[in-house]
């Protein structure tokens, strides 16, 4: 019961990081959006992950534990494209906030609307598979897991 706890408390915190992700995109500050995006998808995952049971590495990228784990998760749940929304965004977490400081290059000049909006893009994306899975399915049942999602 705690895991469906956990993450579910995981899934709203993710929610109010794409709420921020939208803001900040709606107000023209592509790295914040970035950086939200990126902690949006990073929260919704590790919500999966404990919702199954896997412990999830102590990092910001779980890509590799979710692409090892992809058979507990539906079909539905794309876990390869979500697991490359993981990778890209992580590494951008850091230039979202600080920059790059070899080139002393400010966030704000790194990130485009462009970059911005497909960050976004990749946040809701995985943040709706990742609420749904929680929200309506029951964990450690092959029987709803592996069906398709309900309506």
């Amino acid at each position: 019961m705690n895991n469906i706890r956990m993450a579910r408390d995981y899934i709203n915190r993710a929610k109010r990081c794409l709420k921020e992700a939208e803001n900040a995109f709606d107000e023209g500050d592509n790295p914040m959006t970035v950086r939200r995006s990126q902690e949006c998808v990073e929260l919704s995952l590790k919500a999966v992950l404990r919702f199954i049971g896997v412990e999830y590495p102590r990092k910001h990228d779980v890509s590799e534990v979710l692409i090892e784990v992809k058979d507990k998760l539906p079909t539905w749940f794309k876990a390869e494209k979500h697991a490359k929304h993981s990778k890209l965004l992580s590494l951008r977490r850091g230039p979202a906030m600080y920059g790059s400081e070899e080139e002393y290059k400010p966030a704000s000049e790194i990130f485009t609307e462009k970059e911005a909006g497909e960050a976004l893009n990749m946040a809701k994306e995985t943040f709706q598979a990742a609420n749904k899975l929680v929200s309506q399915h029951t964990p450690f049942s092959t029987k709803n897991i592996n069906s398709s999602p309900p309506s």
